[in-house]
């Protein structure tokens, strides 16, 4: 089962910008910043790579139901659903 870069695009962009997110807090903790801001900022990051994984895995499971699903194992779809909760 691949991911489907199409279909995906906001995923991939609500990542790109974690990255930068993540970047940033890096820079925050290294210069000594306020401990709320750090956390804040902290909590936006792990949002967004949530937010990015549930989109990734209902794209998955729309696209294994649109094709009939014969070769899907459930299991492991499953498992990535819960991985994430």
């Amino acid at each position: 089962m691949q991911v489907n870069t199409e279909t995906l695009k906001p995923a991939i962009n609500r990542l790109k910008r974690a990255n930068g997110q993540l970047a940033a807090v890096i820079r925050m903790v290294e210069e000594g910043n306020e401990c709320q801001d750090v956390i804040n900022q902290l909590a936006a990051v792990s949002s967004a790579v949530d937010r990015a994984g549930f989109a990734i895995i209902a794209d998955t499971l729309h696209h294994c139901i649109a094709e009939g699903g014969a070769d899907v194992d459930v299991r492991e779809l499953e498992k990535m659903f819960l991985s994430l909760a």
